[in-house]
């Protein structure tokens, strides 16, 4: 097939989703980012990660192969977590730029296109921020607390940490080292991408009620391993590249 990129700093794109239990709504979300690839002429591949699902999603993915040629499916088989997802996604990506966002409709892909159209060549990370949070207030609240936080701690330039909605250099991934296997790994992304010297760009996009499924960051067990994880992800990133800088020569 060949592509005319309506947009000629974004020729081919690899698009992802991780999937854990998402079987109402994982095909949709890779129908419309096929269209929406389609639309702005990238050369693409899709790639969805199923984390060890239990429900339908295997079957839904498997019919979805036999449709779309640019599918891939790699499957855990054991949950990963959120982290371990991404981190296959990110292994598996081999286009000019690798876009990712949840396999559980929170987020619309159509609007990929709004990111394609703010990358230029000057441009690493095409960030989204979400324009009105569609959860409860409890949830909208802790996630105002939880991105002040994350931002202030670890130095974050950008509004909004946790909007899984990003377009993204495949150079510049290459050029970090991403650990975690938790939802942690949305700061230390958006850390050493900046330690690395990113270009961001950031994008409103809308975010939608979750219809199917509960999410697993609000039970406390998975709190209270955030926020361990936060802290040793904090000395990692923050306390010991300080120390590093002290000690280094004085050129």
């Amino acid at each position: 097939m060949s592509h005319t990129p309506v947009n000629s700093a974004v020729e081919s794109v690899s698009a992802f989703f991780p999937c854990y239990n998402d079987e109402p709504t994982i095909g949709r979300m890779v129908e419309t980012a096929v269209t929406s690839l389609d639309r702005v002429g990238a050369d693409a591949e899709i790639i969805v990660v199923n984390d060890g699902s239990s429900d339908g999603s295997e079957r839904v993915l498997k019919h979805l192969t036999a449709t779309e040629p640019r599918l891939q499916v790699d499957t855990h088989e054991h949950n990963r977590g959120y982290g371990g997802a991404l981190l296959s996604g990110f292994g598996s990506a081999t286009k000019q730029w690798v876009f990712y966002t949840d396999g559980d409709g929170q987020y619309d892909p159509a609007e990929l296109e709004l990111l394609v159209a703010k990358a230029t060549d000057g441009v690493d990370v095409v960030q989204g921020y979400k324009l009105n949070r569609a959860d409860n207030v409890a949830r909208r609240a802790i996630g105002r607390v939880y991105h002040r936080f994350v931002s202030f701690v670890f130095g974050l330039h950008v509004r909004d940490t946790d909007c899984d909605f990003r377009l993204m250099r495949r150079s510049m991934l290459e050029r970090v080292r991403l650990e975690k296997t938790t939802g942690v790994i949305c700061v230390e992304l958006v850390r050493t991408l900046q330690d690395a010297g990113a270009k961001f760009v950031e994008v409103g996009v809308h975010h939608y009620p979750r219809v199917h499924g509960r999410s697993q960051f609000f039970k406390l067990s998975s709190v209270a391993r955030t926020l361990w994880d936060l802290a040793k992800l904090w000395v990692q990133l923050v306390v010991l590249r300080r120390g590093k800088a002290r000690s280094a020569p004085a050129r």
